[in-house]
């Protein structure tokens, strides 16, 4: 741990280096670059993002990667791009291979970050982009799945469908599908959606619960449901963010879609019913707003109205819940932004991770959401922030 916080605060004074100690963000930008222009600042190099001491391929640095790809086309400034290519360089090899990926272990995270490499492969033509894609269409194709058809979330994590996998894993899927003429892919993404609002839905609230184990073998599992017991709220923010992002791939004519609108719609109204009335926020455990210890939390709330903003803007979802993303920003704004003497922008109140069984033990309780570390700047947040920003200016 002294090595990590070393490394951090020499990166930290290479940082003030880089960008100068009295350089300001320009503070009549776009919310959207003021974060952008922040993270950049916090972290010279693309691959520190999550706080990393070492280049890793994961799916943080594609989260907030995707915002800057997102950022580039609206704003056609190279920086952006460039800061994107510098990841992806780093990570694929001459020849393809990603670096620190490991195919064996089945981890549908490590898809994310793949849906950078169409683009860049779109604008450059190498073909190492290329061969990295294929790799990690291949993990799909051997992902180990439930009998329905569901991914697992990992190999080790055995008959187990996961909110957050749906995000990892079907957006990429369906571009795949679109750039590469896959049909079957196109199916295969639209079951994922399906399967985990079948498995997680709540009929009563419309929420959806973090994890289903289809053996119910796990102590989280529900004996008759196999479900796990508590609504999380960045859990809902990925599969949200999935749904609204695999609507962009999906042809027009394809049986799918109105499936996916149907369950975006279904999703957004309970969405909805749980916002904070005051602030316009969501909780961490989504469902449970008044029991102790609870607490408005940042990357859902960005995810929800990130999902929302873009659901009306395509024409997915009424103009009324346009509304609710606007409220939902203001809110983030008031409570979770914070802007330095030099305009550095900072995101507050981000639960840094959370997950199920493994060791130690997770058991989806109440108490183990709400005492799972708070972070200020996590990435799981700051990326969503950047494209909530962005569709709001639309």
């Amino acid at each position: 741990m002294k090595k990590l916080s070393f490394f951090l605060m020499l990166m930290a004074f290479m940082s003030q280096l880089t960008f100068g100690q009295t350089s300001r963000i320009d503070k009549d930008l776009d919310w959207s670059e003021r974060m952008a222009q922040s993270i950049m600042k916090r972290n010279p190099e693309s691959w520190m993002i999550d706080f990393m001491d070492r280049p890793v391929w994961s799916y943080p640095q594609g989260l907030v990667l995707h915002a800057f790809e997102v950022l580039w086309k609206s704003s056609d400034k190279d920086e952006y791009y460039q800061y994107i290519k510098d990841y992806a360089d780093e990570m694929i090899e001459d020849d393809g291979n990603i670096r620190t990926y490991k195919y064996e272990t089945y981890n549908i995270d490590m898809i994310n970050s793949g849906k950078l490499l169409f683009n860049l492969y779109q604008q450059t033509g190498d073909e190492k982009y290329k061969i990295a894609i294929e790799t990690l269409r291949t993990q799909l194709k051997w992902q180990p799945k439930t009998n329905e058809g569901g991914f697992w979330h990992k190999l080790r994590y055995t008959y187990q469908m996961w909110l957050d996998g749906a995000y990892m894993g079907t957006p990429f899927l369906m571009q795949y599908a679109k750039e590469f003429n896959d049909p079957d892919a196109f199916d295969q993404g639209v079951l994922q959606l399906k399967l985990m609002e079948k498995h997680l839905r709540n009929d009563e609230t419309g929420l959806l619960y973090h994890g289903w184990d289809e053996s119910k073998f796990q102590t989280w599992a529900d004996p008759e449901t196999g479900r796990s017991p508590n609504i999380w709220g960045r859990a809902m923010g990925w599969y949200v963010m999935a749904v609204v992002d695999a609507l962009d791939f999906l042809p027009n004519d394809h049986s799918g879609r109105e499936d996916l609108m149907g369950i975006l719609q279904r999703l957004s109204e309970a969405v909805k019913n749980y916002q904070d009335i005051e602030s316009g926020l969501w909780y961490q455990v989504v469902d449970q707003p008044e029991r102790a210890g609870n607490y408005k939390e940042a990357s859902a709330s960005c995810m929800f109205v990130y999902a929302l903003a873009k659901g009306v803007n395509k024409g997915y979802l009424d103009q009324s819940m346009l509304e609710v993303a606007e409220k939902g920003f203001e809110g983030i704004l008031d409570e979770f932004i914070e802007v330095d003497e030099n305009g550095e922008v900072d995101l507050t109140q981000v639960c840094a991770v959370a997950g199920l069984g493994g060791n130690p033990y997770r058991d989806g309780s109440y108490e183990y959401y709400i005492n799972e570390k708070i972070r200020t700047n996590d990435p799981k947040g700051v990326g969503p922030f950047i494209l909530a920003s962005l569709e709001l200016r639309r």
